[in-house]
């Protein structure tokens, strides 16, 4: 192939590629994150990206451009949704309790119901195992704790 027609071929496929608007655009993926972080995690999500300022803070850039400007912030599915969802794979992973509290803390920041926080783990057991359930049910004690949430349990059905 001539090095005119690979650049034809490149050029074709690179103009199919759809890049997002807010991946050509950082400021607005920066802004767009820190907002999204801070509705849902108040001060304790900037709290975990400054955190990382010392060793890695590129991570900390990723979690706020990424993880919140390009996916949390998307439309068409609610933040409590999306929370819940956030809930259960880390719940389902069994070993992320510092960021399984961090969610818990946010999905109810953000309008989720402590039964349905718990409802969502529970289904984990299915999936994931009844370890990783237990697991994901003491880190929402712990949240309901620190927040003053009484727990009235569902009987089994």
């Amino acid at each position: 192939m001539t090095l005119k027609k690979l650049s034809a071929v490149t050029g074709l496929v690179l103009s199919a590629i759809a890049i997002p608007a807010s991946a050509a655009e950082p400021d607005s993926r920066r802004v767009k994150g820190a907002e999204t972080l801070e509705k849902i995690t108040g001060a304790t999500g900037n709290s975990v990206v400054n955190s990382l300022s010392d060793i890695s803070p590129a991570l900390g850039d990723w979690i706020v451009d990424f993880a919140y400007g390009d996916v949390f912030s998307r439309p068409g599915v609610a933040l409590c949704t999306r929370e819940l969802a956030t809930i259960a794979a880390l719940t389902a992973l069994g070993n992320a309790q510092p960021q399984l509290k961090v969610h818990i803390e946010g999905a109810l920041n953000v309008g989720c119901k402590p039964e349905e926080i718990v409802e969502i783990i529970i289904q984990m057991a299915v999936y994931a195992g009844f370890p990783s359930a237990l697991n994901g049910i003491s880190a929402a004690r712990e949240v309901f704790a620190k927040r003053g949430i009484k727990m009235v349990a569902a009987p089994p059905e």
